[in-house]
């Protein structure tokens, strides 16, 4: 059953949602997306449909991307794998979140779904563990995050077909960690990842 009713619509917030996609994948980036709409002005039947994207198919997913784009303010943001060797991946993801909430130039409350806000941002921020399935905006962030960085890995697979990131977009599958041990690492694999995927 999905979370959100869309005779309720009113009762949600009208907020900035912000999600990641990718934080333990072996290679490739971290993207988040950060949406914000008004539920109550959303088409029923799109915010019936919104879920975390996990529990969504990939054909699902990629027919929601675009509807959410075209009814919310969406903004996106990466955190590279240098990024992530650099500082760490918590830190390079909630990097991540601050530029995109950012991007949009929106003045309202944030909603982060997890356990950390992104530091220094001018706005009131929450966290909600579970949350792309409390707060629509954070379920809407989740799918377009998702529909961003598969499409990303799927364009990598293209170059380095050997590890099947068409498939498993970057984790850490048993056919991708037996391309890394057999084949060795690109230049997308997380070096600070090494010492967990071998």
């Amino acid at each position: 059953m999905r979370p959100f009713d869309a005779r309720h619509a009113a009762r949600y917030p009208v907020l900035i949602g912000c999600d990641e996609v990718g934080r333990g994948a072996l290679c490739g980036p971290v993207i988040v997306a950060a949406v914000h709409f008004d539920p109550a002005l959303l088409p029923g039947d799109l915010l019936e449909a919104l879920d975390d994207s996990k529990r969504l198919d990939a054909a699902t997913r990629e027919r929601l991307a675009p509807r959410i784009m075209a009814e919310g303010r969406v903004a996106l943001a990466g955190a590279s794998r240098d990024l992530i060797d650099r500082i760490n991946v918590r830190a390079a993801t909630l990097d991540a979140m601050r530029r995109a909430v950012a991007r949009l130039g929106i003045a309202a409350e944030v909603a982060v779904d997890g356990r950390d806000v992104p530091p220094g941002l001018p706005l009131p921020c929450r966290a909600f563990i579970g949350g792309d399935r409390l707060v629509p905006q954070i379920a809407a962030s989740s799918i377009v995050a998702k529909v961003a960085r598969d499409r990303l890995m799927r364009a990598l697979a293209r170059r380095h077909p050997a590890y099947a990131w068409e498939r498993n977009v970057g984790y850490g599958t048993a056919a991708h960690r037996a391309a890394m041990a057999s084949l060795g690492l690109t230049r997308h694999h997380r070096l600070s990842f090494k010492s967990k995927s071998l």
